[in-house]
């Protein structure tokens, strides 16, 4: 495969992945995240400047949860980083 066609390809799957998530639904790439798309409610929030209230209005939010598999490449990525530095 061309370096343009894999291009393409990525590319064509980012987009998949966008338009799945703005439809609300749950993508999860295996070995490595679940994104998902939930809904808040109106709250009252506070400007921590002023201390004045402020009502935040409802939105829908995507949150992103790591797979074990990615948080323990992390972690050990991590470990071994810092044997490596001596700290």
């Amino acid at each position: 495969m061309s370096r343009t066609e894999s291009a393409e390809l990525v590319e064509a799957v980012l987009d998949e992945i966008c338009e799945a998530i703005v439809r609300g639904e749950t993508v999860k790439l295996s070995s490595f995240a679940t994104f998902h798309v939930r809904s808040k409610n109106e709250r009252i929030g506070r400007n921590p400047k002023t201390g004045e209230e402020v009502p935040i209005l409802p939105r829908r939010v995507m949150t992103f949860k790591s797979s074990n598999v990615l948080k323990s490449r992390i972690l050990r990525s991590h470990q071994s980083g810092k044997a490596k530095s001596g700290k």
